[in-house]
This record gives C-alpha cells, structure tokens and sequence, in this order.
C-alpha cells in the first residue's frame, strides 16, 4: 500500500513529458519468452497452437507489435529445461516469461528430490537473468487421462500433488506469480472431455483455449493491464 501511495503522488506532480513518457512505457510491446514443455508447443491441437500461442494473441490485441519467443520443447522435463531454455532468456531480454514445466517428470518417474531440485534452480536462474515478471503454472491433475492406465491413476495423482506443494512453496519464496492448472483441472475437466485431443494425454483445442483463458487474468497484470 504503500508504495503504491508514493507512485500515485509521483504521477500528481509530474509533467506533461514525464506522463507521456510514462504512457509510452505502459503501451510498450512485449517480449514474450516462454519455457516449458509440450503444452506450450500446442500438441494435440489441430489448430491455432499451444497456451503460449494463444496468450500471445491476447497480448498482441493489447499491446501490438509484441514477439514471442517460444523455448518450449515437446516431452521436456525440469532438467531439459535447465540445460536447454534458461540459458537462453537472458540474451531475449523478455518483459514476461511464463513456465509450465513438471508433467514429464511425473510421468517419467523423476524422484521428487531431483524435480524440486530443479525447478528451484529454474526460478532462481530466471530470476537472475532478468528482471520480467514471471507466471508460472502448477501441474494439472491428467490422472483422470483417458491415456493413464487405471492401475496407475492412484499413484499419478499423489505424485501431482506432491509435485504442485513444492512448486506452491518455491513460487512463494521467489515472489512469482503462480496460476493454478491444478484446482482448475480437477474442478472443470471431468466436466469436459472434449479437453482432451485424440491421443488421450494433450489438451484439445478447446483444452488450449481455456488453458489460456485462465492464465490471461495473471498475465494481464503482469504485463501491467
């Protein structure tokens, strides 16, 4: 509060160069760089691509001449992204970066130890490669996947939640904005089958879509909407 206080009476006092110097900043275009794994690629949708593709068109509305970045690779895991993706965000100097990383590594059975290792390291290195906010989203629960075998939902389920209390803490302790894929999965998709594409596992267009949709809001404020 108040900070927010000292840049209101900042503004009162200010002249008509600095307003528009200031209104120039707000309106400036985005650069969008984004780290993660299949879900920001866009498999299993037939058109119009991934979260990130269709966040990108809503930032484009808003604040045209944007450009994305996308570093998001389709089966990516946490230390995939170590080695591949944030090597790379410093050099993009972006104004916003998502990550939506952690599914691969449930399912690809990576001790839970390795994974939280990991994932810190992301936000601590993205945070000392740039000043961009951050938005992260948690995992979604695909336990209830028409792909996951029913022996192995049980087990896919614990590890997702497991997996999503660190990533809760982590975001906390790093101060990035955190969107909960998790609650909204477990709340919405087993009304909505249609979320799911043709193989089973991947969001479907309509999954994409309301992916992005609940990710616009933190997005929005993020890029100071």
């Amino acid at each position: 509060m108040r900070v927010g206080a000292e840049q209101q009476h900042g503004q009162k006092g200010a002249t008509k160069d600095e307003q528009d110097g200031a209104t120039t900043q707000t309106s400036a275009p985005i650069v969008y760089v984004a780290l993660g794994d299949s879900t920001g690629v866009g498999v299993g949708a037939r058109r119009g691509g991934g979260y990130v593709a269709r966040l990108f068109e809503r930032i484009e509305r808003v604040r045209p001449g944007s450009r994305v970045v996308n570093l998001c690779m389709s089966g990516a895991r946490t230390d995939d992204a170590l080695r591949g993706q944030v090597a790379r965000v410093a050099a993009l100097h972006p104004t916003l970066v998502t990550v939506g990383i952690g599914i691969n590594d449930v399912t690809n059975n990576v001790p839970f130890e390795r994974f939280a290792a990991n994932y810190e390291q992301i936000i601590t290195r993205l945070r000392a490669a740039t000043d961009a906010p951050i938005v992260a989203t948690n995992i979604p629960d695909i336990s209830p996947a028409p792909a996951v075998p029913e022996f192995a939902r049980a087990e896919a389920a614990r590890r997702i939640a497991l997996f999503n209390e660190r990533i809760a803490q982590i975001a906390a302790q790093q101060q990035i904005t955190l969107v909960d894929a998790y609650d909204m999965s477990r709340e919405i998709i087993p009304a909505h089958p249609e979320f799911f594409s043709a193989d089973g596992f991947h969001p479907s267009d309509e999954g994409y879509e309301y992916w992005a949709k609940m990710m616009w809001p933190a997005v929005k404020t993020a890029i100071g909407e």
